[in-house]
């Protein structure tokens, strides 16, 4: 039974840990959006290479790959992080 009760501990650990990855990476993107919407918008009204270049669908890809690419680097890192926490804490000394 105690194998049981470890797995579900385990599971839930894995569980919490994810949803800290969800919510740091989440943040993140919210930041990245704002931080490469505004140089974006700028230099489209500002720049003639850009005004003549970018689309709002270009402006749209470079928005959002940001954003994502915020997301998944800071909720991995997130990820790893509380695991190396967790397996230096249970290791024995």
């Amino acid at each position: 039974m105690s194998s049981t009760a470890s797995y579900a501990e385990k599971l839930a650990l894995a569980k919490q840990r994810s949803h800290e990855g969800v919510v740091a990476g989440a943040k993140a993107a919210a930041v990245a959006t704002v931080a490469s919407a505004i140089p974006t918008m700028i230099s489209v009204r500002t720049l003639p290479w850009a005004r003549a270049n970018l689309n709002p669908v270009a402006q749209a890809v470079i928005v959002s790959t940001a954003a994502g690419l915020a997301y998944f680097i800071v909720g991995e890192k997130t990820v790893v992080a509380s695991a190396r926490r967790s397996s230096f804490g249970n290791s024995p000394a």
